[in-house]
């Protein structure tokens, strides 16, 4: 499937704010749009909420290996607002881009001039050839790099799939030293969901408990959005 962000925000609003709850957690009524969307492995996400529970971290990131080919397919998670915001709030020269994923918003940062690193758990051979942006392997929650590293860290649709929020958070204000910049989805927790996500962000107070009062959370498009000055 190929939609981009803004198409799936609005799918997203319909099926979380508009269909009762009732509904929406009800197996027999989600498990056909499930079926027909993904097939033989529509179980896997009709039972991912319950056995997340027992699941290991290497054996979530087999959920996302199994079930890669029924991701949407689209250059980024981002939607407009999010992208302009994070292109003219750059702080310094120095970009951290952690869960960079396919490179969108590294490859953008460089173009613009930026000296840009993009960290994954999975790098292409192609992308670890690439010097601007550079690409290195590594987790969230350890990042290999010093206090203070760089300039300003991006950080977008990554910590709703991070079971440690608050040693991921920790890692990411540690190498940071001007600006970071973080971005989750704003969505509602239910039982069935079109994603792999662990954590739900569906008020500003949701994500304020995690963060903390340093920095500014406000709407772009659907998401939200976080900037904290690290200074």
């Amino acid at each position: 499937m190929k939609l981009n962000r803004n198409i799936t925000l609005s799918i997203h609003f319909i099926l979380d704010r508009l269909l009762p709850p009732v509904l929406r957690d009800s197996r027999w009524f989600m498990a056909p749009f499930f079926r027909l969307l993904f097939g033989k492995k529509s179980h896997y996400y009709l039972t991912f909420k319950e056995q997340l529970h027992r699941l290991s971290d290497l054996e979530i990131n087999q959920y996302y290996e199994i079930l890669a080919d029924t991701f949407i397919h689209r250059a980024t998670d981002l939607n407009r607002e999010s992208i302009d915001y994070i292109r003219h709030n750059i702080d310094g020269t120095q970009v951290l881009d952690v869960a960079s994923g396919r490179g969108f918003m590294s490859e953008l940062l460089a173009r613009q001039g930026y000296n840009v690193t993009g960290v994954d758990i999975i790098q292409s051979e192609q992308a670890l050839a690439s010097s601007n942006p550079r690409y290195i392997t590594a987790q969230i929650t350890d990042l290999p790099f010093a206090d203070n590293h760089f300039d300003t860290v991006v950080c977008t649709h990554t910590l709703e799939h991070i079971r440690d929020l608050p040693k991921a958070l920790a890692e990411v204000r540690r190498v940071c030293k001007n600006k970071l910049i973080i971005v989750v989805p704003c969505q509602r927790e239910y039982r069935y969901t079109f994603d792999l996500h662990i954590h739900f962000f569906p008020y500003e107070y949701n994500l304020r408990h995690f963060v903390g009062e340093r920095g500014h959370i406000f709407k772009a498009g659907g998401d939200f959005v976080y900037s904290e000055d690290c200074t």
